[in-house]
């Protein structure tokens, strides 16, 4: 993460631990649930650290890490299980980059 990227929300394995950004309090409660359900179950799968944040181009990014010596973190599983949610939620990913782009970079809607 560099210090221009807006963290979305994170989970950890290690911790039992799910985070959403408050400044994202907005969003509707069906999206919120369905991105805690989303990481919570990559970090049950996969192990280690996820945080989903937004680049300086608003683009939506996984990051995940573990903790030195985790034998249980599954690295290649993580790249795996990325694209498939890349691929299954991509409307969910395309609709939470639009809405930082409008209410957070305030650009507007082209509607035409």
């Amino acid at each position: 993460m560099t210090d221009k990227n807006k963290i979305l929300c994170a989970v950890s394995k290690y911790e039992e631990k799910y985070y959403l950004n408050p400044d994202f309090n907005g969003l509707p409660d069906g999206i919120k649930d369905e991105l805690q359900a989303m990481c919570v179950l990559f970090a049950e799968d996969i192990g280690g650290i996820l945080t989903m944040e937004f680049d300086e181009g608003a683009n939506l990014q996984f990051i995940t890490m573990s903790d030195q010596g985790d034998l249980l973190y599954d690295e290649i599983g993580s790249v795996l299980k990325i694209k498939q949610l890349r691929q299954t939620k991509a409307e969910l990913l395309e609709s939470l980059e639009l809405y930082y782009r409008v209410f957070f970079l305030g650009e507007k809607l082209d509607l035409e």
